[in-house]
């Protein structure tokens, strides 16, 4: 049988029309003026292509062949463009079988003249010489470089859309309009294509609140469609700028990409995903302040956001250690939309400008060592025994000032305590502030109440475990149901405020917080025992804490079992501990240990930082009687501690 011959090129794929090509040009801020940061780099994939106009041997690009669209999407070494986020924005937005591919070429301070093929060699002979350089990378034809590399795009995709940023050089040329139209209209004729198929899309020049160099172009920009009836505009309010007034910065070229690739998709029939679509299902969180709108939570536990900054030039959330940029609109307010979260609380801040701020719509709570804003992410029913319940009988926690004068005063001494010279010594006399958690019937008659001692973690302070923990509603559920005897307790700041400035952080030996120690022992347990219906002894005594808590827990309560004789921790920072050697060997002699000690707990996340049960399995392989618990699906966090705090407490007294 005898083959034919095919022809040259015969074999090269069809034409995919599920692969949209945009031709990008323009002057500065499309050559993309701003450097790109660390988010910039990370690759969107291979949905958003480049076709390189020039060669970039650094990144081993080639002229004319695909690769995936990083910046620089220009030339090397130049900046961030509008075309980075606009592609971006689109992949985000068409399905998944849908790629995008780009061609850029753009020239610093270039007239459009510069695009027009009948007067570019006249206007390559007058060129500054700073630009010639740039021409030259075009061959001192940036219109012919454009269309020779759209055609050879046109063999695997489709041209959908023109985009341009240029206009800063023309600005008061009443002629700039016309001559738009005819650099599109040329564009067109030699790529064949339809203009009711292909948009224009023309971005405004830089704002800065109306002190940009170039913003009365804006005008001629806003009146184009009046020449061009296929061309769009697109607002630049808002984007914001580098110190110039003339070019955008990183933000504001995300931005403003963004809002040439929602414009494009909607263009092309596409709902536009945007980053701030709240859904039906989204609440406004409980820990929002009454009366605003925002921080909201949805079905799948994401989280909005919503502030005014009309001066800010970039905008974040910080949760849980991660930063979410937040998106500005024309007025100045800003939004974003977390990843879903775990459960549970979380604190959080607005960052502006790389300063972290409280949401001013949000309850505040004190941790990380300062007031910050918070957002809890609700459980099912299983989260019920932390919340108020219908038909319970609710306790009180009391705020109390108490004089003290045994302590030291500390970098971490608590922000209330006032001291004031005795006349008697010279010691010194220091007002505390403690919470006092009384159960529902302790108004109700003369019965005496044991006492557990419960400590926060390392920055924060005393309110942590009534705010953050709902310790109350926790002992009111369980005393309620007959899990948990009534009792009283007690919640200091532990001078733990403060952040730990490095030092020894091994349990037993560390100073961090051990002002707190002769305080508690000498001060705070007598003026409870004096002024509440207390069982003053060990046997009706417990303490417990979470985190660096659980380490001042350990130091107190290994140390004073004439005063303790039940302990608990929760995530508890417990370092260096040798159990056979530690706190003067008291775990030595588990027998007699067992028997101070009538209930030892300790729990923590499964994906805790901080791993409790190889310490407490260390002290079961000694004997020591422990009742370790893992919290699954938490860290180092407060679901993990209220969930401990709810298994303890049906231990204790009995």
């Amino acid at each position: 049988m005898m083959m034919l011959a095919l022809p040259f090129g015969a074999m090269k794929a069809a034409v995919d029309p599920n692969f949209y090509i945009f031709l990008c040009f323009g002057q500065s801020n499309m050559e993309g003026a701003a450097r790109p940061e660390a988010q910039d780099l990370v690759s969107p994939g291979p949905r958003f292509l480049l076709m390189p106009a020039v060669d970039d041997p650094q990144r081993g690009r080639k002229m004319g062949e695909w690769c995936e669209a990083v910046p620089p999407l220009c030339r090397p070494n130049t900046g961030l463009t509008p075309a980075d986020y606009f592609g971006r924005t689109m992949i985000q937005g068409l399905p998944e079988n849908v790629r995008v591919g780009v061609i850029h070429v753009a020239i610093g301070g270039i007239h459009i003249q510069g695009f027009m093929p009948d007067s570019i060699e006249a206007y390559v002979k007058k060129a500054p010489g700073w630009m010639t350089g740039m021409l030259k990378a075009y061959g001192n034809n940036p219109y012919e470089r454009l269309v020779t590399l759209a055609k050879k795009a046109q063999q695997d995709g489709v041209i959908k859309g023109v985009l341009m940023h240029q206009g800063e050089s023309n600005t008061g040329d009443p002629k700039w309009a016309s001559m738009v139209q005819s650099v599109y209209d040329r564009l067109l004729g030699d790529l064949q294509l339809k203009p009711e198929e292909v948009p224009l899309l023309a971005g405004e020049v830089v704002q800065a609140n109306g002190k940009g160099q170039c913003v009365a172009m804006n005008k001629q920009i806003n009146e184009l469609p009046k020449t061009l009836h296929t061309s769009i505009v697109i607002s630049s309010t808002g984007c914001t700028n580098g110190p110039d007034n003339l070019h955008f910065d990183a933000p504001g070229y995300r931005e403003l990409g963004r809002r040439y690739g929602e414009k494009m998709l909607a263009l092309l029939g596409y709902q536009v995903k945007t980053p701030f679509i709240v859904p039906d299902d989204a609440h406004i969180a409980e820990t929002t302040i009454p009366g605003n709108d925002f921080p909201k939570v949805d079905g799948e536990r994401r989280a909005y956001f919503r502030v005014t900054a009309p001066q800010a030039n970039q905008v974040m959330v910080d949760i849980c250690g991660k930063k979410y940029e937040m998106r500005r609109d024309e007025k100045g307010t800003w939004c974003a939309v977390t990843d879903p979260l775990p459960v549970g609380f979380h604190y959080y801040f607005i960052n502006i400008g790389g300063q972290n701020f409280i949401d001013p719509a949000t309850e505040t709570f004190f941790g990380c060592n300062r007031q910050a804003g918070g957002i809890e992410i609700p459980e099912g029913p299983e989260g019920d025994y932390y919340r108020p319940q219908p038909d319970v009988p609710a306790g009180q926690v009391r705020s109390i000032y108490y004089p003290a004068t045994h302590g030291e005063m500390t970098n971490g001494q608590s922000s209330n305590s006032q001291s004031v010279n005795t006349k008697s010594s010279n010691s010194k006399l220091v007002w505390r502030h403690a919470l006092v958690y009384t159960p529902a019937d302790y108004e109700q008659g003369k019965t005496r109440y044991p006492v557990l001692y419960l400590q926060h973690g390392m920055g924060e302070d005393e309110t942590g475990w009534s705010r953050q923990g709902h310790m109350q509603h926790i002992m009111d559920n369980a005393i309620a149901k007959g899990e948990a005897v009534p009792m009283i307790v007690v919640m200091e700041s532990g001078d733990i405020k403060a952040p730990f400035r490095g030092g020894d952080n091994r349990a037993g030996t560390s100073k961090y917080g051990a002002s707190f120690y002769p305080v508690l022992l000498n001060d705070l347990i007598p003026y409870i025992d004096s002024h509440f219906r207390t069982k003053a002894d060990r046997e009706h005594r417990a303490m417990a804490g979470l985190s660096w808590g659980g380490h001042q827990t350990f130091d107190v309560v290994l140390t004073n079992l004439d005063k303790f004789a039940w302990l608990g921790t929760f995530s508890g920072a417990i370092f260096g501990i040798d159990v056979k050697t530690a706190y003067n060997g008291v775990f030595a002699d588990a027998e007699k240990f067992n028997k101070q000690i009538h209930y030892f707990y300790m729990n923590s996340g499964s994906d805790d930082f901080i791993k409790s049960e190889p310490l407490a399995k260390s002290l079961q392989q000694q004997g020591i009687k422990v009742d370790f618990r893992e919290s699954q699906g938490t860290g180092h966090e407060w679901l993990t501690w209220r969930r401990g705090l709810y298994e303890l407490i049906p231990h204790l007294f009995k």
